[in-house]
């Protein structure tokens, strides 16, 4: 992995390649590489380490060829050398592919072909693929790259170029994202809609198990059918990317992180909009009118999502538990696949990605459908892999979201997840007035959110104080437990420090071992059900020296007493405090982040989205 572009068409490929993978930078990456094809020879090739912006040389190369491939990589299997940057090819350079996913069989087909006289060139598990398909070619290339994936075992979305047949590029697919856009009498493949957009608006998506073979004038989309192990032709429905170029560029933020964390009041907007039924004191939800009768007899809920879209379902188990007296237990995608889970038929999965497309988390999903179980899923991609497969699902609609560190998505989520607690609420023993003030609660989010932004050159001071320090906890109760988690995980991402996030009430089981005047704690003390409890937490980080923020409900003047300093959040409804005691956290991490000078929207090791396992 990580993001992958290919052209084919009547114009040099090469700049338009190059400008894709420039719009893929976000999804994080290490290495990239070019291939281009001009009258049946390679007309550019090229792989490098580092980042495309100190290669713009690149793209004003005399490469004339109509098409090509590109790739960036983030070192998955081999470490980073230019070596292992794609494209890979085979011994004698007839073959070139570029791959995102995971070959799991790599190192036995590797074996084999050495065993068969093939030589190698990288540590990859790519290259395997390059070597079967010089290995089955016979005149035809995307016959030898079906062969070739008869082999394989894994993840793939992949693109094939070779001078042995010319004027065609092969793709595939199988739980890597891959689409098609249609400009035209040109076609540009992608694994992201955001390197194409500049181009067109007018997409397919490949799903598992198709190849596509594109020419300059035309494409075919054949699909696998696994019964009789043949090849029938895809009816495939064109899509419209539904945001245009402006919501995909910084807009005069310095960081795409920044612009987003401005964007968060707008996000709710998005997510409510059409969706709050006021007079009946309800959500309206039409992704799940199809379902609405199984949604009745659920009475458990398993909520699986990764990294911050985990935390989103955390929150979810309290939201859901309480107002619509449901038992949902959260869990990480990528534990959840290989315990065994006990489940009667009753129990729905609700499933959280920002892209649809995380691995582990679709892993679990497909899990969950081959035992028969209803599925769920809170999505921001429509046409993702975890929007086709769930039974049903709710859109976040949270635009596209650019920075590697997740904000604005975040709050889509935990947004979604009020609605969704609503809806299974009044299906069952939630009053018409509760449904009504949580509602009317709700549609007051967006202005309140602003109210916090408002104050964002404060919550800069305080980061600014702060930015010596290398050593940072987190504690919350409740529904702010989650949010503390988060919080943490933002700092650490985006500015290389170490945090931790934990209950406050484990800081006496372990944690305060390491609270000393060295290490400030950030609390989130609201004026809720569990605000004795926090104060009582921050007392004990007091008495150990420790300096405390408190992110506080607005009016509370006695916390300032106790703490050394304090941002504010305007009061709401204890279930909705996470999506407001979230904003300031989410700032505090960028202005502590910038002040050190860090690569904000791609940080080192991490990717935008995480498609293998």
């Amino acid at each position: 992995m990580c993001g992958i572009v290919g052209y084919i068409g009547k114009n040099p490929a090469l700049p338009i390649l190059f400008s894709g993978l420039e719009r893929l930078e976000y999804r994080g990456y290490d290495s990239f590489g070019f291939c281009v094809l001009d009258d049946g020879k390679i007309d550019f090739l090229c792989k490098e380490k580092g980042k495309i912006s100190d290669q713009c040389h690149i793209k004003n190369s005399e490469s004339s060829g109509s098409i090509g491939i590109a790739h960036t990589r983030w070192a998955t299997t081999g470490i980073v050398t230019k070596e292992n940057a794609h494209p890979h090819f085979d011994c004698n350079q007839e073959f070139f592919v570029v791959h995102n996913g995971i070959i799991e069989n790599y190192k036995e087909i590797k074996e084999k072909l050495l065993n068969e006289g093939h030589k190698f060139s990288s540590e990859t598990d790519t290259e395997v693929l390059a070597h079967l398909i010089e290995k089955y070619f016979d005149g035809v290339l995307e016959d030898a790259v079906k062969k070739a994936l008869k082999e394989v075992r894994g993840t793939y979305g992949l693109a094939v170029v070779s001078p042995k047949d010319p004027n065609k590029i092969v793709v595939a697919r199988m739980s890597s994202p891959l689409l098609i856009g249609i400009n035209g009498d040109e076609f540009i493949i992608a694994s992201d809609p955001s390197a194409i957009i500049t181009r067109t608006r007018q997409i397919i998506h490949l799903d598992d198990n198709e190849v596509a073979v594109l020419t300059p004038d035309n494409f075919i989309i054949s699909k696998q059918e696994k019964e009789n192990d043949c090849w029938k032709i895809a009816d495939k429905k064109i899509e419209t990317i539904e945001w245009n170029i402006e919501e995909a560029e910084k807009g005069g933020y310095k960081h795409f992180m920044l612009k987003e964390i401005m964007q968060e009041p707008a996000t709710i907007e998005d997510a409510i909009r059409g969706r709050l039924y006021l007079e009946k004191g309800n959500a309206k939800l039409g992704g799940l009118e199809i379902v609405e009768d199984r949604l009745r007899n659920i009475d458990n809920i398993a909520l699986i999502g990764c990294g911050t879209a985990y935390y989103a379902a955390k929150v979810a188990e309290y939201m859901i538990e309480e107002y619509a007296g449901i038992s949902a237990e959260p869990d990480i995608g990528s534990e959840f696949r290989y315990r065994k889970s006990s489940f009667n038929k009753n129990t729905a999965g609700i499933f959280v990605s920002q892209s649809g497309e995380t691995a582990d988390t679709l892993a679990a999903l497909r899990e969950m459908k081959e035992k028969g179980l209803l599925t769920i899923g809170v999505t921001n991609v429509v046409g993702s892999n975890q929007a086709r497969e769930t039974d049903a699902g709710v859109y976040t609609r949270s635009g596209p979201e650019i920075a590697v560190a997740s904000t604005k998505a975040f709050i889509g989520q935990l947004t979604t997840f009020a609605l969704i607690a609503v809806y299974l609420g009044r299906q069952r023993d939630m009053a018409l007035v509760m449904g009504n003030r949580i509602i009317e609660e709700i549609s007051r989010l967006p202005e309140l959110a602003r109210e916090i932004l408002d104050t964002k050159e404060e919550i800069k001071t305080i980061a600014n104080k702060y930015i010596n320090y290398r050593d940072f906890w987190f504690i919350g109760r409740k529904y702010n437990y989650p949010i503390a988690l988060e919080g943490a995980l933002k700092l650490k991402e985006v500015s290389y420090v170490h945090a931790e996030g934990t209950a406050g009430g484990e800081l006496k089981h372990g944690p305060l071992a390491l609270i000393d005047e060295n290490c400030p704690t950030i609390a989130i003390c609201s004026s809720d059900s569990v605000y004795e409890k926090m104060i009582s937490n921050i007392e004990e980080v007091k008495a150990r020296n420790g300096k405390v923020i408190a992110i506080a409900t607005k009016g509370n003047e006695d916390i300032k007493k106790i703490v050394d300093d304090v941002i504010y959040i305007p009061k709401t409804l204890e279930m909705l405090t996470p999506i407001l005691s979230v904003i300031p956290l989410h700032l505090f991490a960028y202005y502590f982040a910038d002040a050190l000078g860090r690569d904000i929207d791609k940080p080192k090791n991490l990717a935008k989205s995480v498609t293998v396992e």
